[in-house]
């Protein structure tokens, strides 16, 4: 199916305003830009992981969602996703049901990386014709700002205080897009809010109309775990991009694809300072840390070049 970018940003909003979510959250802004791409004469179910988005989208018997929605548990989102695809293709047999059907299950990293992990390994491996979006905001923000296997190293959260005995989190993130590329299921994608969002939309796009399961990590800041100025939510993104700290790639059947280089990749300093969760980092004879962080933004983004390559 072709693909126009103006047509698609003019469409009505599948995911409605009036929602409880934060002002600069990331959340709301990945939900919306996705569910714009599925086809008007196409008809969608969302699936949505317990988290921000669900707390604040769908307070019974209130919804954001025009189209038909589920909420699940932390852990079950892809299986349950899994059980309502089957059950299409069952109604479509028996004549029940027609037309075109898109399914998009929505979480965030703590319901995706972690606590929700196996039930998307396995709707993966089993080949479910679906999309599973990742809202990664880099902790478990809706239970009060926890660390999760997505926060980045040093990072300030409520289980990771930074402070005279801690550095915050002394672990490194966990890499799910290499992990759900690992799987070898037909696309895997990593994009943010950059250029205009048209990235995210292209990727969303071909993750929704690609045959078999699809999976987009999408980076989502989140104003109170990151302590950012509500309105540089976008610039935030932009740094975290020209950082390569969150580089933009696709993986097709296999295929490793490098969405954009930075011109002049920015230091990881320039994408740490603006975050409050990290202003530790920058207080004297912390200088090492930063050192730390580098090395490792580097050594994933050599990494993704020789695989792109």
């Amino acid at each position: 199916m072709s693909y126009n970018f103006k047509e698609v940003v003019s469409r009505p909003n599948r995911f409605a305003p009036g929602h409880r979510l934060c002002a600069g959250c990331g959340a709301g802004i990945c939900v919306r830009n996705v569910l714009n791409v599925i086809d008007e004469d196409d008809k969608a179910v969302v699936g949505n992981a317990t988290g921000c988005l669900e707390v604040s989208s769908y307070m019974y018997p209130f919804t954001a969602y025009k189209d038909s929605y589920i909420h699940n548990a932390f852990e079950n989102a892809g299986a349950t996703m899994s059980g309502v695809e089957a059950a299409r293709i069952a109604l479509e047999k028996k004549g029940k049901i027609k037309g075109e059907y898109k399914f998009v299950t929505f979480g965030g990293d703590g319901g995706t990386y972690d606590i929700g992990f196996q039930s998307l390994s396995g709707a993966a491996e089993r080949g479910h014709d679906f999309t599973y979006v990742c809202y990664d905001n880099g902790a478990y923000m809706n239970t009060g700002i926890q660390r999760s296997s997505a926060t980045p190293m040093y990072a300030d959260t409520t289980t990771t205080p930074a402070g005279s005995e801690s550095d915050g989190k002394p672990q490194c993130r966990k890499d799910l897009t290499q992990i759900m590329v690992a799987h070898n299921i037909p696309y895997v994608a990593q994009t943010t809010f950059v250029n205009n969002f048209k990235d995210l939309h292209i990727k969303a796009h071909k993750a929704i109309y690609t045959k078999g399961p699809a999976f987009l990590n999408v980076m989502a800041p989140c104003p109170r775990g990151w302590r950012y100025n509500t309105e540089d939510i976008i610039d935030i993104c932009k740094l975290g991009v020209e950082t390569c700290y969150w580089p933009l790639f696709e993986v097709v059947d296999g295929k490793w694809i490098l969405s954009y280089e930075p011109k002049n990749k920015l230091p990881i300093e320039d994408f740490l300072k603006p975050q409050g969760r990290f202003k530790h980092l920058f207080k004297k004879g912390n200088e090492h840390l930063i050192v730390n962080f580098q090395r490792e933004v580097d050594r994933r983004w050599e990494e993704l070049l020789n695989r792109c390559e």
